[in-house]
């Protein structure tokens, strides 16, 4: 957390907390909401920065933004973490521009996400780093339309994924707890 960050709450300790403001979006923006009641995204990289070094859980798993001394709750789309392959393609990096240094599993959700289990926590990766990771068992296409002859589609990952020179065979998750919800 930035250093005028933790001044500001050691100064002003009981400034009310925000919610209904601020989110992230599957694709790792930042959302605001305007004036009229829509949320648009955060332009500003400057910004965006401040917020991602600034963004915590607390104690109960809701995921913040500690704006000075004003805690800002942030409605996830998704997950607490977008995960996006790094320049080398071999790592990954988080929506705030932090290294995921370690990798413990991959997920394919029920829609075909590619979700990541590191140490900074549980994250989608982005679609278009993702893509074309998953075929299907029998002749039915992704999306689960079926040949004629076919009754259930079955989807697995198509060979492994690979970070790190590790290879990872995403695993179905059904159930899987990704964050308390604001």
């Amino acid at each position: 957390m930035d250093e005028i960050v933790i001044r500001g709450m050691l100064k002003w300790p009981d400034v009310p907390a925000v919610y209904g403001w601020l989110s992230l979006d599957r694709r790792g923006s930042w959302m605001i909401k305007n004036l009229s009641g829509r949320f648009e995204r955060i332009a500003n990289a400057a910004v965006n920065e401040f917020i991602g070094r600034n963004y915590a859980a607390d104690e109960q798993g809701r995921w913040y933004f500690q704006n000075g001394p004003q805690r800002v709750f942030v409605a996830l789309d998704y997950t607490p973490w977008v995960y996006r392959l790094d320049d080398s393609g071999e790592g990954l990096l988080a929506h705030t521009g932090v290294a995921a240094r370690s990798v413990d599993a991959l997920y394919l959700d029920e829609a075909g996400a590619l979700l990541v289990r590191a140490e900074l926590g549980i994250g989608v990766l982005l679609d278009r780093d993702g893509a074309g990771r998953e075929r299907t068992r029998d002749d039915s296409d992704v999306a689960g339309r079926q040949r004629p002859g076919r009754a259930h589609p079955r989807r697995r990952p198509a060979g492994d994924f690979r970070l790190r020179a590790t290879a990872f065979a995403p695993q179905r998750c059904a159930g899987l707890p990704i964050t308390a919800r604001v």
